[in-house]
C-alpha cells in the first residue's frame, strides 16, 4: 500500500488523472449490491485506486452506492487518504459484515490504524467522508473477543466526517476510531455493539474515540448521536498516550444514550464539553469520569450541562478518581437507583483529594439513595443553587415471599399478596435461591427488573424462577440524606440550596456527616431544609468554618 500522502493545495492538478473518476458508482465498479456475492475485494480495489489517484493529483473521491445490500466477507478494507464512502442512507445502503471463513478475521468495514498501517500525525487519513449508510456486524464472531472487530476502526483522521450513518450488532465497538482532529461525528446511531464483549474487555462501545495523538488540542464534536443498548459506553472518551498531555476541544452536544452499561464517560479528556444530552436507562451510570481506560488517566476540568439525566439503574452521575476540577450544573438528575451525584473511589484510595468540583443549579430528585454522596475526599468544592428534593426512595422494608401468590417472567416479579410503596425497592438486589436480579421499578405488587446487561433479554443471572419459588429483598438502609458527606471535606461550600422532602417521608437528613465524614473549614450557609425527618445531622462534628442561616435547622 502506498502511503498516506496530503498533496498540498499549490499541488492539486486543475484534471484528474486519467481513469480514476471524481465520483464513482460502486456498481460500475465490480460491487453488486446483492447480498450474496463478496463485494470486499472489489471495495479494496477500488478504495487502492482511488487512494493512488488522491495522492498523486490531489483531488479527493467518493464512492457512491446504491441500494443494496452489500456483504463484506472475512477481511476488513485498509482505507485511504483522499476517498470517501457515501451511500443512499441507513436502510437502503446496507453493508452485512462477516467473517464464516476466518473466525480469527475481525472483519470491519474499513481500517487504518498506527499499528497494522503505520497512522500517525504525519501518515493521517484526511478528506474523508462516511455518510448515508447503514452497518450490519451480526455476521462476526470469534472464539475470544477481539476488539478490531469494529465497524469502523480508524485511526489519526484529520479533517474527517462521520454522518447519518446506523451501525449496529457489531462483535466489538460500533464506531471505534482513535485521534480525530477537525472531525465532526454527526447522526451516529449505535445499536447492541459489543455483543461480544462480557462486561469485562476494553472496547465493546458504541461509539469510542481514543484522544491523545495531536498533542494538547484536538477539535472533535461528537452531535446529535443516538447509543442504545451498548456492552460497555454509549459515547466515550479514552486517553490513549500516558506520556502526553490530555487534549482540550472535545464536545459531545445533543447526543441521547440509553440502556448501555455507562451512557456517556469521560476517560481523560480536559474540559470535556457534554451538553444538551439524554442519559436514561443506562445500567452503571448515565454520565461517568473515571480512571478505567487504558492510561489509567481521569477526565478533568470538563463541564456537564443542560442534560437529563434519568433512571439509570445505578448512580445519576458518577465522578472518580479524578483530581478536578469538573462542574455539574443545570441538569436534572432524577429517578436513578442509586444516588443522583455520586463522587467516589474506584479503587486506588491513594488518590488525593478532589479539587474545585462544582455542582451548580441541578434540580436532583427522587432518587433512591443519597440526591448528592461524598465517597472520596475533597478541598474547595462548591455546591450552590441546587434544588435536593424527595430523594431516599429505597425505603421499604426486607421482603420475603412465595407460594401461590408469586410467579416470574424474563423482566418481572409479581407476587399479589404485597403492597409494596411505589419504587420503594428499586436499585435492590432480588434474590431467589442463587439467582439474582436487580430492581428498576416497583409498583405495589409487582417488581419490574433491569436486563443482566445490555442488549439480552432476560433480568436473570440464570434461568427464569419457576412460579411459587421464594424469594427475598433486603432492607432499605437506614440513613438517606439529600446530601451526604462521607470523607474528609475541607473548605467545601454549601450553599443557597433548596433541601427538602416535601411529602414523600423518605429523605431522612438534609445534610448527613457521617461517621466516616467530616467537615473543615467548611461554609454551610443558607440552605433551605425544610421538611427532612432531620435538618443537619452531624455524626462526627464539623470543625470550624460558617454555619448559619440555615431555614429549618433546629
Amino acid at each position: 500500500m502506498s502511503d498516506q500522502v496530503t498533496p498540498a493545495a499549490s499541488g492539486v492538478r486543475p484534471y484528474a488523472v486519467a481513469g480514476a473518476p471524481l465520483l464513482c458508482d460502486a456498481r460500475d465498479h465490480g460491487l453488486t449490491g446483492d447480498g450474496t456475492s463478496n463485494d470486499q475485494p472489489a471495495l479494496a480495489a477500488l478504495v487502492d485506486r482511488l487512494g493512488d489517484a488522491y495522492a498523486a493529483d490531489g483531488r479527493a473521491r467518493v464512492i457512491y452506492c446504491p441500494p443494496g445490500v452489500y456483504a463484506i466477507r472475512d477481511a476488513g478494507t485498509v482505507w485511504r487518504s483522499g476517498v470517501s464512502l457515501m451511500g443512499a442512507g441507513p436502510g437502503a445502503t446496507r453493508f452485512l459484515l462477516s467473517n464464516d471463513a476466518n473466525r480469527a478475521q475481525p472483519v470491519p468495514l474499513a481500517f487504518y490504524t498506527a499499528r497494522e498501517h503505520g497512522a500517525s500525525p504525519d501518515r493521517p487519513l484526511a478528506y474523508c467522508t462516511f455518510a448515508d449508510f447503514e452497518i450490519d456486524g451480526s455476521g462476526v464472531a470469534s472464539a475470544e473477543y477481539d476488539p478490531l472487530a469494529k465497524g469502523l476502526g480508524l485511526q489519526y483522521v484529520n479533517g474527517g466526517l462521520f454522518r447519518n450513518l446506523f451501525i449496529h450488532h457489531t462483535a466489538a465497538t460500533g464506531l471505534g476510531c482513535d485521534f480525530l482532529q477537525d472531525t465532526l461525528v454527526q447522526a451516529v446511531r449505535v445499536l447492541e455493539c459489543g455483543r461480544m464483549d462480557n462486561g469485562l474487555e476494553m472496547g465493546g462501545a458504541g461509539i469510542g474515540i481514543g484522544v491523545g495523538g495531536w498533542g494538547p488540542v484536538e477539535r472533535l464534536t461528537v452531535a446529535n448521536c443516538v447509543a442504545v443498548g451498548n456492552a460497555t459506553n454509549g459515547i466515550f472518551l479514552e486517553m490513549q498516550n500516558s506520556d502526553r498531555p490530555p487534549p482540550r476541544g472535545i464536545r459531545i452536544v445533543g447526543c441521547h444514550a440509553e440502556g448501555n452499561r455507562f451512557g456517556i464517560s469521560d476517560w481523560g479528556v480536559d474540559g470535556l464539553i457534554v451538553t444538551g444530552c439524554t442519559m436514561v436507562g443506562n445500567l452503571e451510570a448515565g454520565f461517568q469520569v473515571s480512571a478505567k481506560g487504558t492510561t489509567g488517566i481521569p477526565g478533568k476540568g470538563g463541564l456537564l450541562t443542560d442534560c437529563l439525566i434519568d433512571g439509570n439503574l445505578r448512580d445519576g452521575v458518577s465522578i472518580g478518581n479524578t483530581a478536578g476540577p469538573y462542574t455539574v450544573r443545570g441538569n436534572r438528575i432524577s429517578g436513578n437507583g442509586r444516588y443522583g451525584y455520586h463522587h467516589q473511589d474506584l479503587g486506588d484510595s491513594d488518590q488525593p483529594a478532589a479539587e474545585e468540583i462544582v455542582i451548580e443549579s441541578n434540580d436532583i430528585w427522587g432518587n433512591s439513595l443519597d440526591g448528592i454522596r461524598f465517597d472520596r475526599p475533597l478541598r474547595d468544592a462548591v455546591i450552590i443553587n441546587n434544588r435536593i428534593r424527595n430523594n431516599g426512595r429505597q425505603c421499604a422494608p426486607a421482603a420475603m415471599g412465595g407460594g401461590e401468590s408469586v410467579r416470574y417472567t424474563e423482566n418481572h416479579l409479581v407476587d399479589q399478596g404485597a403492597n409494596w410503596p411505589a419504587d420503594g425497592h428499586r436499585g435492590k438486589v432480588l434474590r431467589v435461591g442463587s439467582r439474582y436480579a436487580v430492581v428498576a421499578a416497583n409498583d405495589a405488587t409487582s417488581l419490574t427488573l433491569a436486563p443482566n446487561r445490555p442488549g439480552i433479554d432476560t433480568s436473570w443471572s440464570a434461568d427464569t424462577p419457576p412460579p411459587k419459588t421464594p424469594y427475598e429483598l433486603p432492607a432499605a438502609p437506614a440513613g438517606r440524606g439529600g446530601i451526604t458527606i462521607n470523607a474528609a471535606s475541607d473548605s467545601v461550600t454549601i450553599r443557597g440550596n433548596l433541601i427538602r422532602d416535601t411529602s414523600s417521608g423518605t429523605q431522612l437528613s438534609g445534610i448527613w456527616i457521617t461517621e466516616r465524614g467530616s467537615c473543615i473549614n467548611c461554609r454551610v450557609v443558607e440552605n433551605d431544609l425544610d421538611g427532612n425527618r432531620t435538618a443537619i445531622r452531624a455524626d462526627t462534628p464539623a470543625v470550624g468554618g460558617h454555619w448559619a442561616g440555615n431555614h429549618g435547622d433546629q
